[in-house]
């Protein structure tokens, strides 16, 4: 009976506080990945706990990370904003994006085995599930999931953190970019090469298409965040 009881009270434990913050984190991103909250919109923790239904102490977390992940920033004397991206933050996006990920493939290409071979297939086979929902949110977040391995995997710490910080951003970048080509997700294709050359015995193969393929589309998300 005693047993019973307590078997059914651990199943009505609360949910840990980790947990909601990181699910107030998840929608917020959402609705600003998505565009519902736009780009330069200001954004206070009363009008965000009374939209999300949450109190101010997690949503003040779940704020806090967001900042460190550069989709919101706070402007002495102004408030809190969704970040915009400008055309300068996508040509350095892109500059930064290449150089990041030539130092990471730089990195592991002597430590390249098969379990990286398999996890970036993995990676790239979820990627191409997003495309059958029609959610360019999900799509961004998996394509960022995918480029992170290389990161995951290099064994340069340094490397990653810079990585971490920029992630959000890019994920913002690559929403955009879906919604700049009117659709909502990569084209199926896209990372074909990327997967080829990033197994294969010719580093500066692989060297020419991370800028090649970062540098894809980037006009014309240019002039859709110069509108």
């Amino acid at each position: 009976m005693h047993g019973s009881v307590k078997k059914d009270a651990d199943m009505l434990l609360p949910i840990r506080r980790e947990t909601f913050c990181e699910q107030i984190v998840s929608n917020l991103k959402r609705a600003i990945l998505s565009g519902e909250i736009e780009g330069g919109t200001q954004i206070t923790e009363t009008q965000l706990a009374s939209r999300f239904g949450v109190s101010r102490g997690p949503l003040r977390e779940a704020m806090a990370q967001l900042a460190t992940e550069g989709l919101i920033h706070s402007v002495p004397f102004t408030g809190t904003r969704v970040i915009k991206l400008s055309v300068m933050d996508v040509r350095e996006i892109y500059s930064l994006r290449t150089a990041l990920e030539t130092l990471a493939f730089q990195e592991i290409w002597d430590k390249r085995d098969h379990a990286f071979a398999e996890e970036l297939e993995s990676r790239h086979s979820r990627l191409m599930d997003t495309l059958k929902i029609g959610d360019h949110v999900a799509s961004s977040e998996a394509e960022v999931g995918l480029h992170s391995l290389v990161y995951e995997r290099c064994g340069h710490k340094l490397l990653l953190e810079s990585w971490q910080r920029v992630a959000g951003r890019l994920q913002l970048y690559l929403a955009l970019h879906q919604r700049a080509h009117g659709r909502t997700g990569p084209i199926e294709d896209a990372h074909e090469n990327y997967l080829t050359l990033a197994m294969c015995d010719d580093f500066e193969l692989m060297r020419k298409e991370i800028e090649s393929h970062m540098r894809r589309g980037v006009d014309q998300l240019e002039d859709y965040v110069g509108l």
